[in-house]
């Protein structure tokens, strides 16, 4: 599918970066080119020390999405472009909201805008379950990002081009995330956790990279891809890590939502659901292709996915499992 093709991944030195990084250059041996576009210059050089032998294949564009005339040059050449940068704390974008905005809003619309103007066929972005019924700064930017990806399919002329998207819940062990916290906090006994209640859809990179490439492969061009994938309990997340100490309930902090949603119930008119995933589709699209397409079916009017309401739910066992095969092998309790 991606021998003989030049990708390119903004934010490709975060956690979901490297993870795709490691992917394409075990997996598709005849790449022709996988550039690594980003800000920093010292992850830029720590990951290519990792990839020594594959000089011919992979590549480091400093750059920052916000600036277009870089970004455009990077995408010459380019078949497929992976869009994964992004300002994702949610304090930081509440505290800096026109940071967040110049990032997440300003920068989509830049890589719409390179892929217009080059040669690319496919553009896949990542999303976030806090865009669907967003309540904080870093979800409405996401959900703009959202609606200019799936609305450039309207743009594109007759172009062989295809903008879909791909949302999910929380990354374990993403950098930043609430696994490598708690980790960082029971040796000292005490583990704050923000609410009793508070649930969390659980992925793996692994799965995160799986669902890209899906898209990669199978994607029409307009879809939101979502996953099937479990909830846990953050208090739960924080038993399976520290079971031994105490839990201090901290209250929800700003931005923050109780359960996370990834369809909401005015999304279910335009959702299908097949096999792994659903997909949310645009307003006035014909239906019946992409019903076959996925080999797919409706979903039920009002129809929500909930990380409070799942039917798939993560234990203790399971977690501990998932932290020890996703996260860190030497885990243990």
């Amino acid at each position: 599918m991606l021998n003989n093709k030049s990708i390119l991944i903004t934010g490709g030195t975060g956690s979901f970066g490297k993870k795709f990084v490691e992917t394409i250059l075990r997996d598709y041996p005849g790449v022709k080119r996988l550039v690594v576009y980003s800000r920093d210059e010292l992850k830029q050089f720590e990951m290519a020390q990792l990839y020594t032998s594959d000089k011919h294949r992979l590549r480091f564009f400093i750059g920052d999405v916000r600036d277009a005339e870089r970004l455009r040059r990077a995408c010459e050449g380019i078949d497929v472009i992976i869009h994964a940068a992004a300002l994702k704390q949610v304090p930081t974008a509440e505290y800096n909201p026109d940071e967040c905005i110049k990032t997440n809003i300003g920068g989509a619309q830049n890589v719409i805008d390179a892929a217009l103007a080059t040669n690319v066929k496919i553009v896949v972005a990542l999303s976030t379950d806090k865009a669907a019924a967003p309540i904080n700064l870093y979800g409405a930017t996401k959900l703009c990002s959202d609606k200019l990806f799936i609305a450039a399919n309207n743009i594109k002329g007759n172009r062989d081009l295809k903008f879909s998207v791909v949302r999910y819940g929380n990354v374990m062990g993403s950098r930043g995330s609430v696994i490598p916290f708690f980790m960082s906090k029971r040796e000292g006994g005490i583990i704050p956790v923000t609410h009793k209640e508070m649930t969390r859809f659980n992925i793996s990179l692994e799965e995160g990279v799986a669902m890209v490439m899906y898209a990669i492969k199978n994607g029409l061009g307009g879809e939101i891809f979502v996953p099937k994938i479990p909830s846990y309990k953050i208090e739960i997340l924080a038993r399976a890590i520290a079971p031994g100490a105490k839990i201090e309930y901290v209250g929800i902090r700003p931005g923050e939502k109780l359960h996370e949603e990834m369809i909401t119930e005015s999304d279910s008119y335009n959702t299908v659901e097949f096999d792994k995933y659903y997909a949310i589709l645009p307003s006035g699209v014909e239906f019946d292709k992409y019903l076959t397409h996925y080999n797919a079916k409706m979903v039920s009017p009002g129809f929500k996915y909930n990380s409070g309401t799942n039917s798939q739910w993560e234990t203790v066992e399971s977690l501990r499992e998932k932290i020890k095969k996703y996260v860190d092998i030497n885990f243990s309790i």
